[in-house]
């Protein structure tokens, strides 16, 4: 079984990106450990720090160490990653060539609001993890837009086509993480 860091880029308590996680988590196939790893108590990352990094940093770092792949569900503010998600790429990329995402495979499932389901978020976040060596799903692709209208009052997804698209989702995910973590990798 692999183990999987599910990294929320929204704080808010009822978001709708955590509804989501909590979906994927519920819909992994048996090959996958999804678990959710908290990123809102962070400092910002400033390298001043390094020599004695807040134990915030140092508990990140490890944890994430400790998975074998890693999936981003977050919103899109203002067409782009949310600080909070930044900042923890920043804080697990350090200090240099001390990475804790080099090599894990990845995948990124952006919600928003609207229609276009936060596809420069997607993007941007992309780019990053192109740098920090995260081989990243290429398909299916997951911008994922209303997100309001997918979950019910008890926030579970609210109807069979989006539950079958987040279920394709993550099986696809299992299988990019086998064929990226095979030999070692």
């Amino acid at each position: 079984m692999k183990k999987i860091a599910v990294i929320i880029g929204s704080l808010r308590k009822d978001a709708f990106n955590r509804k989501m996680a909590n979906a994927l988590i519920a819909l992994a196939p048996a090959s996958l450990s999804l678990e959710i790893v908290e990123i809102g108590n962070l400092p910002f990352y400033n390298e001043d720090l390094e020599d004695d990094p807040p134990k915030s940093w140092i508990e990140f770092r490890d944890r994430i160490r400790m998975f074998d792949g890693v999936l981003f569900v977050s919103p899109e503010y203002n067409r782009s990653v949310p600080a909070v998600l930044k900042n923890a790429i920043d804080v697990g990329s350090r200090p240099y060539g001390k990475s804790v995402w080099n090599g894990k495979p990845g995948a990124i499932m952006t919600l928003s609001l609207g229609a276009i389901g936060g596809f420069g978020a997607n993007h941007h976040l992309r780019q990053s993890l192109v740098f920090l060596n995260v081989p990243t799903m290429q398909q299916p692709e997951a911008y994922i837009g209303n997100a309001a209208s997918l979950f019910d009052e008890s926030g579970n997804l609210a109807n069979a086509s989006i539950k079958n698209f987040v279920t394709s989702y993550i099986d696809a995910f299992a299988a990019w993480v086998e064929i990226n973590t095979a030999n070692g990798k």
